[in-house]
């Protein structure tokens, strides 16, 4: 989607930093004609030369070029920014010798070039050009914690496909190794996705993702913390997004050790110690970060739990001790013990249905795999016809796709309501025993589709087919909030 680095900023941060893209949709650039721009620099051995290293015409001209191309950045003009900021980048790459934004923006407006650009070998060529801006800078100016993220930032958003992504996650990394865990908030969310991603694929080892992990986690706790004004605004969008992802990881077997699991499930706990459904959700997520039983945490949830929660009986045959398993946070031991009883001892497909919906659930609300989470409801369904959960559940996985498919807010997780709501009025039309549950979530989640100024912004209109794509890949149609 064109601008989403745009649109990435004005939804999600709420506040710009230097070098970002203007809020308006950028007009064509095309390539400018050499005969207007100074292509060669005045004779100087300084490669960081600033306007004070200029002879008094060549000082003027690049002075009244960086004014110029200035302004017409502020119009979004980059057409005609482009000459201008090749003149003043080719005489004084430096600037004043305190300001970046010759660098800044000439990333930006090459930026530009690449997105109004269809030739791969083009879009190369002028990748290669912004490294070598971005080098230019560094050399010029050094490369510090928040320079080297807005540059991982502008790889993800820009230019995301034409740098590789082992490369964009090694610069984030980079950008928080320089900043000694301290991170910028604009790159907290797309390395948390980059990071969630790679994980998931064993491109990052669990150690390694688990630490960077804690690091957000953190990171973000201290944003919230010590917050002040507009800026809480931006921190709370944070907050709606990247923990998502990092509570994603705890579908990861050893991936959070028991004091991540303690820090935030024995609080739940505290903070809820009469509802059973909080008490066993913690019993079985710390025991899954393998607290020891002899954990005063863990003991007291125990005990809790003993007293006024339901305790199964001695686990004996293959459902009971799948679901021993579970409720010790052991997910993959009992996802294989129900699929033993489903291929070996169910006694009819009834039974089968049941139990492979169980699994769904567990892929759905603890191991966090949606596509293996919708792949055993559509199993479910095609082993009892009409029946109308399976389909209750994978809209509710298309509807908690918010984070996985978008920035947590703006149109890429706000189409993702579609699908859902499709999947909603199929459970019901098929089994009126769904109507109810089903009803409920779409008029839920209506106010969370686009509205018609998104439709209209976009060219679209209400009715039209529309793809979404993500983990989801499924037709649907354009429908609005309003």
């Amino acid at each position: 989607m064109k601008n989403i680095f745009t649109a990435f900023l004005a939804l999600i941060l709420g506040f710009a930093f230097s070098g970002c893209s203007p809020k308006a949709t950028a007009p064509v650039v095309t390539t400018p004609d050499p005969k207007t721009e100074v292509t060669t620099p005045p004779a100087t051995s300084n490669p960081c030369r600033t306007f004070d290293d200029l002879p008094g015409v060549d000082r003027e001209t690049a002075e009244s070029a960086f004014v110029l191309y200035k302004d017409q950045l502020k119009l979004n003009n980059y057409k005609a920014a482009f000459p201008i900021w090749r003149q003043a980048y080719h005489l004084a790459p430096g600037s004043n010798g305190r300001v970046k934004s010759h660098f800044d923006d000439g990333v930006l407006l090459y930026s530009k070039l690449i997105e109004e650009t269809a030739d791969s070998s083009k879009k190369k060529l002028l990748v290669d050009t912004i490294r070598m801006i971005q080098a230019k800078r560094e050399e010029c100016f050094g490369a510090d914690a928040y320079y080297i993220g807005q540059k991982a930032f502008d790889y993800y958003y820009n230019l995301s496909g034409l740098v590789p992504e082992a490369e964009i996650y090694e610069t984030f990394k980079k950008s928080i190794d320089l900043g000694n865990g301290k991170m910028e908030y604009f790159i907290i969310n797309p390395f948390t996705k980059i990071l969630h991603d790679r994980v998931l694929a064993e491109e990052v080892s669990k150690e390694e993702g688990s630490k960077y992990a804690l690091m957000v986690d953190k990171a973000i706790k201290d944003g919230l913390a010590t917050c002040t004004g507009a800026q809480c605004e931006t921190w709370k969008i944070i907050n709606e997004y990247a923990p998502d992802l990092l509570e994603a990881l705890e579908g990861v077997d050893g991936f959070y050790d028991c004091e991540y699991y303690a820090g935030k499930y024995y609080a739940l706990f505290k903070a809820s110690p009469d509802s059973c459904d909080v008490v066993n959700l913690a019993y079985r997520r710390m025991l899954r970060g393998k607290c020891a039983l002899t954990d005063a945490r863990l003991a007291e949830i125990e005990k809790v739990k003993n007293s006024k929660c339901y305790v199964a009986p001695v686990a004996t045959g293959t459902i009971s001790l799948a679901y021993d398993e579970y409720g010790k946070g052991n997910y993959q031991t009992a996802i294989r013990l129900f699929e033993k009883y489903i291929n070996e001892e169910a006694p009819d497909k009834e039974k089968k249905a049941k139990y492979l919906m169980v699994i769904s659930s567990i892929y759905y609300a603890d191991v966090k795999n949606f596509p293996k989470s919708r792949q055993y409801a559509l199993d479910a369904a095609k082993m009892k016809p009409g029946w109308g959960e399976p389909y209750l559940l994978i809209g509710k996985l298309y509807a908690s796709s918010g984070p996985l498919c978008g920035p947590g807010r703006g149109w890429d997780s706000q189409i993702v309501t579609w699908p859902a709501i499709d999947k909603w009025e199929y459970a019901k039309s098929i089994d009126p025993a769904s109507a109810k549950e089903a009803n409920s979530l779409i008029a839920r989640y209506k106010q969370y589709m686009p509205n018609k100024e998104d439709i209209f912004f976009r060219n679209l209109s209400v009715g039209q087919s529309f793809y979404v794509s993500c983990w989801i890949k499924e037709n649907t149609k354009i429908r609005t909030s309003d």
